[in-house]
């Protein structure tokens, strides 16, 4: 199994970091901590790809509105609370986007719809995307110790754990969402 990870762990990481990437930091941070891979390589690949997605999805709308709009129809309420964070925190919801599930991916597309500067969009996502990066590839590694602990012998049951734990939240917040 750690050789699957040595030989594709990264390659995983950068796949899904494309779309959002928290969950795949957390799991590498920890992975990063066993020895499994290097903890200064997956915060960059997890980072050049969190980045490279959201320049992605920010031109999608930018160039393509109709798609954009069309794939964003059933998203409603995130949407209303995309623009509602947009109206209220300005450029800095760049920042804030990286952290909330559920509307992560939707912040830049709806801001590629705005007549919102590319160029400012960029700057920002640019550094969001180290800060996001920083934080969580760092805090995923430091709690590897007592999340790899908790599965003493079999160290991808600490994994399984902080995958549950995610997606308990993860849950949380889409209940929250609905009221």
């Amino acid at each position: 199994m750690e050789d699957i990870i040595r030989d594709w762990g990264y390659l995983a990481l950068f796949l899904y970091s494309f779309g959002g990437g928290f969950v795949g930091l957390v799991f590498a941070g920890v992975l990063s901590y066993s020895g499994d891979l290097n903890i200064y390589i997956s915060i960059l690949v997890a980072g050049i790809s969190n980045f490279l997605g959201d320049q992605f999805l920010f031109y999608l709308a930018r160039k393509n509105k109709n798609y954009a709009k069309d794939m964003m129809k059933k998203y409603g309420r995130k949407i209303a609370l995309a623009h509602l964070m947009m109206r209220k925190y300005g450029s800095f919801v760049v920042f804030i986007q990286k952290y909330i599930y559920g509307i992560k991916t939707l912040i830049p597309l709806a801001m590629g719809l705005t007549k919102y500067s590319a160029l400012k969009f960029s700057i920002f996502n640019g550094f969001a995307t180290v800060i996001w990066a920083c934080i969580v590839g760092y805090l995923s590694f430091t709690a590897g110790e007592y999340i790899l602990s908790l599965g003493d012998d079999f160290k991808y049951v600490g994994l399984g754990i902080i995958l549950v734990i995610i997606l308990t939240i993860s849950y949380i917040f889409k209940k929250i969402e609905k009221k």
